[in-house]
């Protein structure tokens, strides 16, 4: 389905929260400039795997939200076909919030980031959570600590959001292979004015 995200996301809430805005034309959020579904392709699931982490959120039973960032090496979030994606749950401060909320209402919404590219691509799925001993080895390779469970999620739907005002931001690797290209660069151009000057040198002492 290519507008996956609006049969969830436009409720008649929203609908009507668009119609006062102005920006009720329905049809002007469905777009193919959106390239939402519920089926990843290729790139989304190399996106997926390409992100050291990504924000997470689910509800609770009295109804509110909790938002909880995820972190890891790249690649701990799988996607393993079409409509599913996983990563292992290690432990961390056990406050175990999301697990508490995941266990009377399974929704789940993710947002990645790409902020040196300004890209982002929001998911909603549904969770199941899967004992670590009968997890895909992929899951289980890209963890790194003491894994508790797999969180599996089933997508419902998908759609990549507009960069508008997404800042650029970079990680200490990402800016570290941004100053290695530069100096680099710099020495090609100090070189290259050496050589220039020696030039200038030889023709004017003849």
């Amino acid at each position: 389905m290519p507008y996956a995200f609006a049969e969830i996301a436009f409720t008649p809430s929203v609908r009507a929260a668009q119609e006062r805005g102005g920006s009720g034309h329905y049809a002007q959020f469905l777009s193919d400039l959106r390239n939402g579904g519920d089926r990843l392709s290729g790139i989304e699931r190399e996106f997926i795997e390409a992100r050291d982490g990504f924000y997470q959120a689910t509800v609770s039973e009295t109804g509110w939200p909790y938002v909880q960032f995820r972190g890891g090496q790249k690649g701990f979030l799988r996607a393993l076909d079409d409509q599913t994606i996983a990563y292992a749950d290690v432990r961390g401060n056990r406050q175990y919030i999301s697990v508490g909320n995941l266990a009377v209402n399974d929704r789940i919404s993710l947002i990645l980031m790409d902020y040196p590219q300004a890209r982002r691509l929001k998911i909603w799925g549904r969770v199941n959570i899967v004992a670590a001993g009968e997890a895909h080895r992929a899951v289980l390779d890209s963890a790194s600590g003491r894994v508790e469970r797999i969180v599996q999620i089933h997508v419902e739907a998908f759609d990549w959001n507009c960069p508008s005002h997404i800042p650029r931001r970079f990680t200490a690797e990402e800016a570290g292979q941004e100053l290695e290209a530069a100096y680099h660069e710099n020495a090609v151009l100090m070189a290259e004015i050496h050589a220039l000057r020696q030039q200038i040198a030889k023709g004017g002492g003849g």
